[in-house]
């Protein structure tokens, strides 16, 4: 299906709420996995800081900025009241974890910042695949269980969200495996209803996917293995009679020329010792995640970093799996010029992916380089919409 033919793609950014960096070390996941915490220019996540991030994305056209979960970072619930009210028409894509909290009370929560924030929310369900992180919450399900736990969370949150509207109940009850609730109710319901985005790569998130979600979210694998998975997704949600739009979680380095970007990854490149990698490796190759192993396959668990050369990680043209070697989580980035990254973005919005959930490094100064060098290369094409015609409902801006 060409651009031209498809609604145009959403462009989103990322919240750093661990700090932000000059590189791929401090910044987000990365110090957890290879134990450093000296990082050098590191900014923290303060107020002040995100709000500089948040109010960056609102100004350059941005949809929607995710707000992450996870014993690494901020609260997100709490960061994002703190930051809702310093923008406007931007959207918060507010990541949680089902089953620490009462879906009940994850219901009043979405609900109640969902009218604070004029109808800006949206929620990523993250279930969680890496077991030690999951001891922390004290949480001890096995991996398939979470995800089982997952479709019951998501069938009460909706349950309850349905209450006193429209042809709705007067109060909620459900008696499932994970979950028995009485009487549920709610002030008012949520206007709009959060829309749900949800990522999972095994083969027992997906079925999670085609049933209780909005957009199915992946993190990026090269687009032809990248569009096999939401194929998957998209013949799983069909079976049920439904229809998800695909989005995918990358990182970009972007210049105005491409040698000008490929010098800067192999700067963070240069900047990582073999042992910070290996270190990170252990933990990552280790991991529950199914997705979290699919992005460590993509650089070999670390060992095409071995020649130092930052090409050796280039596993797509402009597609670079270094971001990878000491990160959680996305782990490729969109690397080289502003035609270049256009192109990628165009070859992912070809192969079926709605949404795109960016990042870089720093944070503020990428948003930048992405929006004025990139964006205006897709609008041109088509493949998104300038933001003053974005096609998407947007709520009405909050009081400043």
């Amino acid at each position: 299906m060409t651009a031209g033919a498809r609604r145009p793609a959403g462009v989103h950014w990322f919240l750093p709420t661990n700090g932000d960096a000059r590189g791929i070390v401090g910044s987000a996941h990365a110090k957890e996995a290879h134990g450093g915490t000296g990082v050098s220019g590191l900014r923290a996540p303060t107020v002040e800081y995100l709000g500089e991030v948040a109010r960056a994305a609102d100004r350059l056209g941005y949809g929607a900025v995710l707000t992450p979960t996870g014993t690494w970072c901020e609260d997100a619930w709490l960061t994002t009241a703190a930051l809702v009210q310093q923008t406007r028409r931007l959207r918060f894509l507010v990541a949680l974890r089902p089953g620490l909290v009462s879906p009940t009370l994850a219901a009043q929560m979405a609900a109640t910042l969902q009218r604070f924030a004029g109808g800006r929310v949206l929620l990523n369900v993250v279930t969680g695949g890496d077991e030690v992180e999951m001891r922390r919450f004290g949480d001890h399900l096995d991996h398939d269980e979470r995800y089982d736990r997952t479709a019951e969370f998501l069938r009460v949150l909706r349950g309850v969200w349905s209450v006193g509207t429209p042809g709705g109940p007067e109060s909620f009850d459900h008696a499932g495996r994970h979950y028995r609730i009485e009487g549920a109710r709610q002030l008012a319901a949520p206007d709009p209803v959060p829309e749900i985005w949800f990522g999972g790569s095994s083969d027992a998130a997906l079925p999670v996917a085609a049933e209780h979600a909005d957009v199915y979210l992946t993190w990026g694998e090269p687009p032809d293995q990248a569009r096999r998975k939401i194929e998957r997704v998209r013949e799983l949600a069909a079976e049920r009679g439904r229809t998800l739009r695909f989005g995918v979680r990358l990182h970009v380095l972007t210049r105005d020329r491409s040698a000008d970007a490929w010098a800067v990854a192999q700067r963070w490149l240069d900047e990582l010792t073999p042992e910070q990698v290996a270190g990170a490796q252990r933990v990552l190759t280790t991991s529950g995640s199914v997705g979290q192993r699919r992005m460590a396959a993509l650089h070999d668990g670390g060992r095409l970093a071995a020649g130092g050369d930052a090409r050796d990680l280039e596993v797509h043209p402009g597609l670079w799996a270094g971001v990878g070697l000491v990160r959680g989580g996305a782990g490729t980035a969109l690397v080289g010029s502003h035609e270049e990254v256009a192109d990628l973005v165009a070859e992912y919005h070809d192969a079926g992916f709605d949404e795109f959930v960016l990042s870089g490094y720093p944070h503020l100064e990428e948003a930048y380089w992405f929006a004025e060098g990139v964006r205006p290369l897709l609008d041109a094409r088509g493949v998104t919409a300038p933001a003053g015609q974005d096609a998407r409902p947007q709520a009405a801006p909050s009081a400043n």
